[in-house]
């Protein structure tokens, strides 16, 4: 290998990572890993937001609020089986990001809801909301709108490959 081709590779190498980390934003001692949100249908009231938030301090945070442009309404909430049931609440006291650790926001979990969302989100958009963090403060992140067919593997579907929208429950 010529030096020319071993410098190109190491500037396509380094680009390479510039790009895969240039979606990563970064809140006093909170590192917060690939915003994402969900596709919509048009006409859809709602999409969910989705990311890793990592804590590097030495005291617990907590996602208290959010706000958006493009919804009504930004909430925290949590997914999870009650029985057969699936079942979504709001976490009116927010999520907790404990000292040293991280939560995953991911489709069947916890995650962020745009309620009252005022245009379809199309795939490959960017969408900007503000989370605010007890302690930290707040932050404008850009949610990247990936294909909800691109997320399907990280949920849990029925036999035939969808989501049992029958047996789920919204609500307290």
């Amino acid at each position: 290998m010529n030096r020319f081709t071993l410098l190109l590779s190491a500037a396509i190498l380094s680009l390479s990572s510039a790009a895969a980390s240039a979606h990563d934003f970064k809140l006093g001692a909170l590192e917060i890993e690939h915003p994402y949100a969900r596709a919509t249908p048009p006409n859809a009231p709602v999409s969910g937001g989705y990311m890793t938030i990592r804590n590097t301090g030495a005291e617990a945070d907590r996602l208290i609020a959010g706000e958006a442009e493009f919804a009504d309404k930004v909430e925290i909430h949590e997914m999870a089986m009650d029985g057969d049931v699936m079942k979504m609440r709001q976490l009116a006291d927010g999520l907790e990001i404990p000292a040293g650790g991280e939560v995953v926001l991911k489709p069947g979990g916890f995650h962020v809801m745009f309620i009252g969302i005022d245009s379809q989100f199309k795939d490959g958009e960017i969408r900007k909301a503000t989370l605010t963090f007890e302690k930290a403060g707040a932050i404008e992140l850009e949610f990247q709108v990936e294909d909800i067919r691109a997320m399907q593997d990280t949920m849990k579907m029925d036999g035939t490959g969808k989501m049992d929208h029958g047996a789920m429950k919204h609500g307290g």
